[in-house]
C-alpha cells in the first residue's frame, strides 16, 4: 500500500525525532535507527537503492533544501567515519554487524544518488 502525503510527512517528522534520541541513547538496536526508507527494513538486504532514493528525493520531504543538499545532509549522518565512531559503539553486540552493514549500504546508496544528481546537473537536465 502506498503511503499518503500526510503519512510520509509524519514519517519524516518521526525520523527527525529519532535522530535526536539516538545521540543520547545508551543502547541501540537495528530498530532504533530511522533507516531512510518509507517502509522500515528488517535487514540490510531490504535497504535497496530504489527505496533509499524514493525516501531522500521524496517530494514530501520537509524543508526547502535542494535535493543535492538534502542527500549531503543524510551522508553526514550515515557516513562510516562518523557513524562508526559515534553510534556503532552504542549498538548491542548481537546487532552491531547487521547495523554496520546496513549503514554502509545506506552510505553507498547516498553516494550513488549524489553522484547521479551531480551528473544530471552537469548535463543540464536539472537547473
Amino acid at each position: 500500500r502506498q503511503l499518503t502525503k500526510e503519512e510520509v510527512i509524519k514519517l519524516f517528522q518521526e525520523h527527525e525525532r529519532r535522530w535526536t534520541v539516538l545521540a543520547e541513547a545508551a543502547s541501540l538496536a537495528w530498530e532504533s535507527f530511522p533507516w531512510p526508507m518509507l517502509k522500515a527494513p528488517s535487514q540490510p538486504e531490504d535497504l535497496t537503492y530504489a527505496a533509499v532514493q524514493a525516501y531522500v528525493l521524496s517530494p514530501h520531504h520537509p524543508g526547502d533544501k535542494a535535493a543535492k543538499d538534502r542527500v549531503k545532509d543524510y551522508l553526514r549522518r550515515w557516513h562510516p567515519d562518523r557513524f562508526e565512531t559515534k553510534l556503532l559503539p552504542k549498538v548491542q553486540t548481537a546487532a552491531r554487524e547487521k547495523v554496520k552493514e546496513g549503514a554502509g549500504t545506506v552510505a553507498r546508496h547516498l553516494n550513488k544518488i549524489l553522484s547521479s544528481l551531480s551528473d544530471s546537473a552537469e548535463n543540464g537536465l536539472f537547473g
